[in-house]
Parts: C-alpha cells; sequence; structure tokens
C-alpha cells in the first residue's frame, strides 16, 4: 500500500508544482508594481501561504469539522455506524480508528479529514444514516477511509490552502489595481514616456495574471479532486470487497433533491458526492469538484472482481481511456480479491428506512444531552439540558414523571 501512496504523491506533486509556480506568478507581480521588487512580492506571498497552512496544522479539522456542524458521537450513542468505521478501520489497515462525528441534515452525505491517519475524522449526515442500509453505508465509510489511507485529506488540505492563498492575493491585488492604480501609475510615468510604457504593460500583464491564476489554479485543484474520487473508490470495492454497496450508496445520495445545508465552496471537494449539484446530474466539466456519479457507478457495476486490478480494468472499460486510475506499483498488491454476497441485516431496527430514522433521532437526542422519559402509554419524553422542571406531563395520556 506504501506503493501506492508514493505514486500518488508523485503524481500530484506536478500539479502541485503548478500551482506552487501560480502563487509566485502572483507574488512577483505584486511585489514589482506595489513594492518596486519582485522578491518583497514573492515573500509577502510565501509569509500568507505559510501562516495559513500553520492555521490548517494545528487547527484545519477542527475548523472543517466546526465549519460542517458536525457533533462527535461514541459507540454508546451510534453503536451501527461506530461498529461499521471499527470493520473499515481494521479491513483498511489505519492505525487508528477515526473520531466519528455526525451532522444533523437530511442532506444524505460524507466527508473524511485529517492531515494523518494517526489523527483523522469522519464525518457523516444524519441523511446518509436514514437512508442506506449496512451495506451501503459501509461503503461510503470505506470510501471516506479510502481517502484517508491514501493521504488525499492531508493533499486536498494543502491544495486548498495554495488555492485559499491565491484567490487572497489576487483579490486584494486586483482591488488595489483598479482603486489605485491610475495615482500610482502617474507618479511612476513620470519619468518619461519609455517608463509610462513600460508601467502600462506591467499593469496589463498583472490584471490578466491576477483574473487567470485563480481560475487556472481552481481548475488544478478540482482535477485533482475529481481523481482521488476514483482511487478512493477503488478503495471502497477493496476494503468491503463489495463494490455493489457503494454504487447503490452513491445512486441514492445523487437521487436525492435535498441541498446540504452545511457545506460551502471551500468544503465542497471534500464530500462523497458534490452537495451543490442538482438531483439526478450526471455532467462533469473542468469545474466540477467530482467525477461523473453515473460513471462511478457503471465503474463499480463493472467490475470483475474487488482488488485494485478489477477496478483499473473496469475504469479502463467504461472511460474508454488507455490510462487507468490506479498507480501501477498498487495494481498487484492486493491479489485476487473475490467479490462477497450481500450482508444480511438480522436487526429490526436497520431494516427500514423509517426505523433508521427513529435510530437516528435517538442518536441526535443523546448527543444534544437531552433526557429521554418513557411512559407507560408508549410515548418519550425529551427534556433538555439544564431545565428547570422537576416533572414533565405526557401530552398522550396526562401522567406525570419526575424529571
Amino acid at each position: 500500500m506504501w506503493e501506492q501512496i508514493r505514486a500518488n504523491q508523485i503524481r500530484s506533486a506536478f500539479v502541485m508544482i503548478f500551482m506552487g509556480l501560480l502563487l509566485i506568478a502572483v507574488g512577483f507581480v505584486i511585489g514589482l508594481y506595489f513594492l518596486g521588487t519582485a522578491a518583497g512580492g514573492i515573500v509577502i506571498a510565501l509569509i500568507v501561504w505559510g501562516i495559513l497552512n500553520l492555521v490548517a496544522l494545528f487547527q484545519g479539522d477542527n475548523i472543517l469539522l466546526s465549519l460542517g456542524k458536525a457533533r462527535k458521537v461514541n459507540k454508546e450513542e451510534f453503536p451501527r455506524l461506530y461498529n461499521i468505521v471499527e470493520e473499515m478501520t481494521i479491513a483498511s489497515g489505519l492505525p487508528r480508528m477515526p473520531d466519528v462525528y455526525i451532522i444533523d441534515d437530511p442532506a444524505p452525505n460524507a466527508f473524511a479529514t485529517g492531515r494523518k491517519p494517526e489523527k483523522a475524522a469522519i464525518a457523516v449526515t444524519s441523511g446518509l444514516l436514514q437512508k442506506l442500509n449496512r451495506d451501503e453505508l459501509q461503503g461510503v465509510v470505506a470510501h471516506e477511509l479510502g481517502h484517508i489511507k491514501n493521504r488525499d485529506t492531508l493533499l486536498m488540505a494543502i491544495g486548498g490552502i495554495l488555492l485559499g492563498t491565491i484567490v487572497l492575493l489576487s483579490y486584494f491585488a486586483s482591488r488595489m489595481l483598479f482603486f489605485g492604480g491610475a495615482s500610482r501609475g502617474g507618479r511612476r510615468s513620470g519619468g518619461g514616456s519609455g517608463g509610462g510604457g513600460a508601467q502600462l504593460i506591467i499593469i496589463i500583464i498583472g490584471i490578466v495574471l491576477m483574473i487567470l491564476a485563480p481560475i487556472a489554479a481552481r481548475l488544478l485543484y478540482f482535477a485533482l479532486s475529481r481523481k482521488r474520487e476514483y482511487l478512493a473508490d477503488a478503495s471502497a470495492a477493496l476494503y468491503t470487497r463489495y463494490p455493489e454497496g457503494l454504487a447503490s450508496a452513491l445512486e441514492k445520495i445523487a437521487g436525492t433533491p435535498t441541498q446540504l445545508q452545511a457545506a460551502n465552496n471551500a468544503t465542497a471537494p471534500m464530500y462523497i458526492v458534490n452537495p451543490f449539484r442538482k438531483a439526478g446530474q450526471a455532467a462533469s466539466n473542468l469545474s466540477s469538484t467530482h467525477p461523473p456519479i453515473s460513471d462511478r457507478v457503471r465503474v463499480l457495476r463493472s467490475m470483475g472482481g474487488a482488488s485494485f486490478a478489477d477496478y483499473d480494468a473496469a475504469y479502463r472499460n467504461v472511460r474508454g481511456s488507455r490510462g487507468g486510475v490506479v498507480p501501477r506499483g498498487a495494481l498487484g498488491l492486493t491479489g485476487d480479491a473475490p467479490v462477497r454476497p450481500p450482508s444480511t441485516e438480522t436487526e429490526p431496527v436497520t431494516q427500514t428506512e423509517a426505523a433508521r430514522a427513529r435510530e437516528v433521532s435517538d442518536a441526535l437526542w443523546k448527543t444534544n444531552k437531552y433526557q429521554t422519559v418513557e411512559c407507560e402509554c408508549g410515548a418519550k419524553l425529551r427534556v433538555p439540558p439544564g431545565t428547570s422542571l422537576s416533572q414533565v406531563k405526557c401530552p398522550r395520556c396526562g401522567t406525570t414523571h419526575p424529571v
């Protein structure tokens, strides 16, 4: 597996280097025009990037989970999800089980975060837990653990910070060019017509770069994100030995019209499915954060087995591509991996979507520290934490219960 990780890092290094060159180019123009020295602008750009990296390194995971309004859960609060994460952690060979979070949102989706496998987390929405059966939920969890195993979470975090730095510097520089450029340009052009012409060329180049650099960086970042999704799908098929589970989960997520409220443009590439897509949307382009769901499903359902080699062959066949998606060094690592039959869910609570909805609701009440009072008539009364009430009355039968 280390060969796969290394191959992923080498392949992605070229994209990251090019994004770094764009950052340096933006700093070059800023320094040349506003500071009179290109080196000063480059230093400023690198300092801003370094500060943002330090913030992400020490608080990035907490920030992303807070933006997603995720709440940490334990095994007692949600045993089904917790057990699946435990199973997939063992199957993936991760050194430590990721922390488990739930996002109270009806839109089905999930994401993983963490700069290293020893300090990672996985977050799933309440809508996902309600809609997916065990095999489907297992496929989604395995997909997210694949991101952690392949170091995608660290790579996307670094790429996202680099993109954000380019966008931030370009935004402020362009505003300064437009609002302060006339007077500044007039002062610099006082030395002669030759100086004024050179100044005009610098301004034009600067404006073009300020416009194109964020666009180019964003396209590279999204291309990196789309590639990672295919690799995580391959990892999920291997860990679960059941590609149909993830394929069915992707179809259910894609067919849900509800939009994820907790997502934003910065966190969208992290989710298993684009949170801003329209229901049933299959098209993809250069500006898409994810590959087409229809293609991902077709690849999974075309697999003859559950190994990396099986996924790569299915990918080539479905996409009509000579090049595969799995690094060559990883193709022979897993050997033969036959597909297992679907699991049989024996627990009544997980058999229907309505039962799963009740299970999720109960777990969220526990997570929010609500006290549950069960009445003899079958009603469940929820008492908020810190209440001053000493007793509550059942609205169904009128029985009074002590708190």
